[in-house]
Parts: structure tokens; C-alpha cells; sequence
């Protein structure tokens, strides 16, 4: 199981905060996104940064082995300096 955690836009985005959701190492961290939530969350997952285990990566990257049971963060782009 992936904890998917939703921050700022993308947890409105969502309809949740968190989820966790049985993904494949082969998937993409998008595609583990997205079985997170029942929306549409594509726009929002397409400008979004992610972050496995706290170590960014890219959204179209396979989860691993190594993360199959770890946490993916998804943040989208913020406003401020």
C-alpha cells in the first residue's frame, strides 16, 4: 500500500487530504495519483511536483520496488516567495 498525501490545491482537487491505495512498482506516480481520488485530478497532476519518501521525482517515473509500500506526496505549484 502507497500513502498518497494531497496538499493545497490538489487536495481540493482530490476531495481528500490522503489516501492509500494498492499500486504496482511499474506504475507511474501519476497513475498511483490518480487511483487516490474519483476525479479528474489530470490538470492538476500535470503541473504538480512530486515526492517519494521525501525525494522528488518525476511524475511519469515508476514507483520501484523500493517505494511499492512508502508514501507519495503530490504538490502543486504555490503562490509566494
Amino acid at each position: 500500500m502507497v500513502t498518497v498525501r494531497f496538499f493545497a490545491g490538489a487536495a481540493q482537487a482530490a476531495g481528500v487530504d490522503s489516501a492509500q491505495v494498492t499500486a504496482a512498482a511499474n506504475q507511474t506516480l501519476r497513475e498511483i495519483a490518480q487511483a487516490a481520488s474519483s476525479n479528474d485530478l489530470s490538470p492538476i497532476l500535470e503541473v504538480s511536483s512530486f515526492l517519494v519518501d521525501g525525494a522528488l521525482a518525476d511524475g511519469d517515473a515508476p514507483l520501484g520496488e523500493s517505494a511499492a509500500n512508502g508514501q507519495l506526496d503530490v504538490l502543486p505549484p504555490f503562490a509566494g516567495g
